[in-house]
């Protein structure tokens, strides 16, 4: 079985939680400290994650307020 990235792994599983609704658009996700320490990865392993779902509209960023999960509709399309 082919070893996949930790930070492809965790971003596949957020896109999961919000397939599966555990997770709505708005809902703000941890900050990189806290996502690092609940998957016991680095904080450059979050930081990619964080790149690979924003590059993909999975989430969306607001400097100083969070990070967001932006609605499935608008994933990879431009408004």
């Amino acid at each position: 079985m082919p070893i996949t990235a930790d930070y492809i792994r965790i971003a596949d599983e957020i896109v999961a939680d919000v397939r599966a609704k555990k997770l709505t658009p708005g809902d703000k996700l941890p900050s990189i400290t806290e996502l690092a320490a609940l998957h016991q990865v680095s904080p450059s392993t979050v930081k990619q994650v964080y790149v690979r779902l924003e590059a993909l509209r999975v989430i969306w960023r607001h400097q100083g307020k969070g990070v967001f999960v932006n609605d499935p509709k608008l994933w990879m399309r431009e408004p």
